[in-house]
């Protein structure tokens, strides 16, 4: 039985419309994969920030105890 007009317009606007949502998942898809790159790439660059500033406090730590260390040794040889 052959098809009339109508039946073939309204496949193709359904097989547009498809391929619309499927272009349109995609592209969410993407946007998603990219956001999540981006956020792992800024948490990183924070954590890196926070290990060098807390380096930083226990090296300044360190030199601190160093110096109040050395008087007290003298006097307890004294």
């Amino acid at each position: 039985m052959p098809r009339g007009r109508s039946t073939f317009t309204k496949r193709q606007k359904e097989q547009t419309r498809q391929q619309r949502q499927r272009d349109k998942a995609e592209r969410r898809n993407q946007r998603k994969q990219e956001k999540t790159v981006v956020d792992s790439a800024n948490e990183m660059a924070e954590l890196h920030e926070h290990a060098a500033e807390q380096a930083a406090l226990f090296n300044l730590g360190a030199e601190d105890a160093e110096t109040a260390e050395q008087p007290s040794f003298g006097s307890v040889r004294e």
